[in-house]
C-alpha cells in the first residue's frame, strides 16, 4: 500500500490553469469578449489598432494619463465600449493622434523621451 500525505494549506489558492479556464469561460459566455489590440512599435511611437464597428467619431472618447490610454463610448452612444491599455513608457498626448476609418480605430501614441537626471559629482 502506498501512502501519500495530504498537505493542507490555511487558505485556498487556485492554480494558474484553473484561472485560465475561468477567464476562457467568462470571455466565451459573457458576450463581451475582450479583444486585444494590434500593437506595433518603433523608436518614437506605438501604434494600436482596435476594431470598433458601428461607432462614429462622436461616440468615442480617448483619455491619456501617464502610460495608460483609456477608450470608452459616450453615454448617449447606441452601444457601450470600454477599454484601457497600459504601455511601458509615458505617452506624449500632444504629439499623439487618433483616426477612425471603416470601423478600425488607429491610435498613434508618441513616446515621452525620458530625460536623464544624472549629475556628475566631483571627487576630492
Amino acid at each position: 500500500m502506498f501512502f501519500a500525505p495530504a498537505l493542507r494549506a490555511t487558505r485556498f489558492t487556485p492554480r494558474a490553469h484553473d484561472r485560465a479556464f475561468e477567464r476562457f469561460v467568462n470571455d466565451a459566455f459573457a458576450g463581451t469578449a475582450r479583444r486585444s489590440p494590434l500593437v506595433e512599435q518603433d523608436d518614437k511611437s506605438w501604434t494600436l489598432s482596435l476594431d470598433v464597428p458601428g461607432f462614429a467619431r462622436e461616440d468615442l472618447s480617448i483619455g491619456i494619463e501617464g502610460a495608460v490610454v483609456r477608450i470608452k463610448s459616450k453615454a448617449d452612444a447606441k452601444r457601450q465600449f470600454k477599454a484601457a491599455y497600459e504601455l511601458p513608457l509615458d505617452i506624449d498626448a500632444a504629439a499623439s493622434e487618433a483616426k477612425l476609418e471603416n470601423g478600425v480605430l488607429t491610435l498613434k501614441l508618441a513616446k515621452v523621451v525620458p530625460v536623464s537626471q544624472v549629475s556628475q559629482l566631483q571627487i576630492n
